[in-house]
């Protein structure tokens, strides 16, 4: 074995076999190597026939994206010279698929005369989901192979596709039961047998005559998959290139068209979240040799929605789960609830009845709270009151035995106080997973002053398995994610009381590219549960003192406008129609009238986006600087996964520095001269103060 790679030959038939963990990126060191052992094969009378395989547990996941950053793709050989050259091979040279083919993984196997896949192989080209298009000429291989319009949603939808799928539209030549080297080098060799290569730049492009590839057609599935449009758009002109022009120019122009793509701000922003999402999962140089914990049982105190969405969540990772609740009608009621919830997915056909089964008996619910003595991790995720979340917190200090984890989902409270009245503070820490938890991906692992250093390194294992993003932080109030969400309400509801309506505010923020504005949001989420969540904080005394802070959602709240549960909030919810609430806006005026607040003509979408989302940033930056974040990309992370943040913008401090923390610093002083800064809404974090012109000038 070379580095990256080992070759082998089994009778007449060479093996090369990749071996770059752990997913066999396709860096500039693998690509010479792998060019090497192809000329190797290629010049070797004793050879007839090239197996290409992976390392037994995936073929290749693609490029190594941070040669996307770097700009070294096109480094020494790139990948289009490596394909191109299995191509022209005339040796028939077969691609044997395990695990997975993505990216310029797949491109290599389409470079192939022959493709042989495993059954659990899945196969895709997901680069759009990096803001770029396949640029190792996959947009040209793939419609030959597949047709155009089954190549178009392969690569602006970025979803992989099984062996069986693969088969069915000629993706894979051949789905092997058994071994699938042995199966490939069988079908090398009867390839080599008839003298066959069948070269995909030589085939004509399928369905070419019927092809549809206008941007319009093609736009509701864009929008329905949330493909960046740029990219989206690049992949079209590629397949109509295929179409039009011959092998060699239209690989030429999907080069540029890549390089152009990769360039955008949207490609940028999308690596960035990508890069930063795998870097805030890995654990801190810090936990080095700390001993992961072994979880097989996870309790879950409360069956409310966030307690049955974790204890899915749970299952699907594997895990057993236990809901705890207060009697037994109310944990028969959480588990029927659970149950309905799968066969709504059978019905939906997003799972099947056996996997239905599957998870619902990975679940169970009783109303004895000492059932606690049974599980490993305990995950209390009942409503969030300070008080109530501690009386539980010291019941199971009491209860769980010894070594077990104990972990609360509080989205805001002090987790160090909640330890404490545990009596078991190094075992303690904060899970704060976002809701609805078997759905969103982010889960906030918060790090109490004594948490032991193995409890942080299990819990980050723990929801890894559960196919979630963890980001650890320290303890504050709201944590990352809703303590920056404070100042974006905060002003949301300024906007409000000065004259904006819901629509207005959320169709500015909706534009600028969060997946739902912000009185949507509160709609959702429940426009009591966000009252009560800045009631709660000020029970604990810790309100700024400004007596039009948030009081908005507390006026709606008191009204029963409860948001889409109760059919009114800051929208009427008739039926699927939203349409605006006269009786929200007459409140809210009324309410800013009784303040003295006199409405404010003029302000555009503009000043909506950098009123809400400039303190925000602002925030973000603080909580760095405090050490609450490990870095800048784990604020983002935060907020791509947990609240909408465009991704194609890569997250709101990455956002702020290409847009520059220079004009952020301007503008925020612009607010703090227009409204005053009695209350330090705009006073400047350290880093954007440190290079803001302090001038209040506008910028130019």
């Amino acid at each position: 074995m070379t580095q990256f790679l080992s070759y082998d030959q089994t009778g007449a038939t060479a093996v090369i076999r990749l071996w770059s963990p752990p997913v066999n990126a396709l860096s500039r060191g693998v690509r010479i190597v792998l060019y090497d052992a192809i000329m190797r094969a290629a010049e070797d009378p004793g050879v007839r026939a090239v197996v290409l395989t992976g390392n037994g547990r995936i073929f290749s996941a693609g490029a190594d994206i941070s040669e996307f950053r770097s700009g070294s793709m096109f480094a020494g050989r790139d990948l289009t010279q490596v394909i191109g050259l299995l191509d022209a091979l005339d040796k028939p040279i077969v691609a044997a698929i395990e695990g997975s083919a993505l990216g310029g993984g797949l491109e290599l196997a389409l470079g192939c005369h022959a493709r042989v896949a495993a059954q659990d192989a899945t196969l895709g080209l997901p680069e759009i989901r990096l803001g770029v298009i396949p640029g190792g000429t996959g947009t040209q291989r793939l419609p030959r192979l597949v047709g155009v319009d089954a190549a178009l949603r392969m690569m602006i939808g970025g979803e992989a596709i099984d062996a069986a799928q693969a088969k069915a539209i000629g993706l894979v030549d051949a789905v092997a039961t058994g071994d699938v080297v042995q199966a490939a080098l069988d079908f090398a060799e009867r390839l080599a047998q008839t003298g066959s290569t069948r070269r995909t730049s030589e085939l004509a492009v399928r369905g070419a005559d019927t092809a549809d590839l206008q941007l319009d057609t093609w736009h509701p599935f864009i929008k329905r998959v949330k493909a960046p449009a740029y990219a989206a758009s690049q992949i079209l002109a590629c397949v109509h290139d295929a179409i039009r022009l011959p092998f060699a120019e239209a690989v030429r122009q999907e080069r540029q068209r890549f390089e152009q793509c990769n360039a955008s701000e949207a490609a940028q922003g999308l690596q960035h979240a990508f890069v930063a999402t795998r870097a805030a999962a890995k654990l801190p140089a810090s936990y080095a040799g700390a001993k992961i914990r072994d979880i097989s049982r996870v309790a879950i105190i409360g069956g409310g929605t966030m307690g049955r969405g974790i204890a899915m969540a749970v299952a699907q990772g594997g895990f057993d789960a236990t809901v705890i609740e207060t009697d037994p009608e109310r944990a028969a009621a959480a588990l029927d609830t659970i149950r309905g919830e799968y066969q709504r997915q059978v019905t939906s056909n997003r799972i099947d009845a056996q996997r239905a089964q599957q998870l619902s008996s990975r679940i169970q619910a009783c109303a004895v709270f000492e059932a606690v003595r049974d599980a490993d991790l305990i995950i209390e995720a009942v409503y969030e009151n300070l008080d109530i979340k501690r009386e539980i917190a010291r019941r199971l200090g009491q209860a769980c035995r010894p070594g077990a984890i104990i972990a609360s989902n509080t989205s805001t409270l002090n987790i160090d106080l909640l330890a404490k009245e545990s009596g078991r503070a190094s075992d303690f820490l904060g899970l704060h997973f976002f809701s609805p938890a078997n759905v969103m991906r982010l889960v906030e692992v918060v790090r109490g002053q004594a948490t032991d250093d193995a409890v942080m390194a299990t819990a980050m294992d723990f929801v890894r398995r559960i196919a979630k993003s963890p980001v650890i932080t320290g303890v504050c109030y709201g944590f990352i994610g809703n303590r920056m969400l404070e100042p974006y309400l905060r002003e949301v509801e300024a906007l409000l009381l000065q004259g904006c309506t819901p629509a207005r505010i959320d169709a500015a923020l909706e534009s600028f590219g969060m997946a739902m504005g912000p009185c949507r949001m509160m709609d959702l989420a429940g426009v009591d549960v966000v009252a009560k969540v800045v009631e709660e904080r000020g029970k604990q005394s810790s309100l700024p003192d400004d007596p039009h802070y948030r009081i908005v959602c507390r006026q709606l709240a008191g009204l029963g406008h409860f948001g889409q549960k109760s059919g009114q909030g800051f929208y009427t919810y008739d039926g699927r129609r939203i349409v605006d609430d006269g009786a929200a806006i007459g409140s809210i005026a009324a309410l800013a009238a009784r303040h003295g607040i006199a409405p404010r003509a003029g302000i555009d979408a503009n000043e909506i986006v950098e009123r809400c989302l400039f303190p925000l940033i602002n925030e973000g930056f603080s909580i760095v600087e405090e050490g609450i974040a490990y870095r800048e990309s784990d604020v983002d992370v935060v907020w791509l996964a947990g609240y909408g943040f465009p991704a194609e913008r890569g997250g709101p401090l990455f956002y702020a520095r290409r847009l520059g923390l220079r004009v952020v610093g301007q503008r925020l002083r612009h607010y703090a001269a227009e409204f005053g800064d009695a209350h330090g809404y705009w006073s400047l974090a350290t880093t954007i103060g440190a290079v803001a012109d302090l001038d209040t000038k506008e910028p130019a």
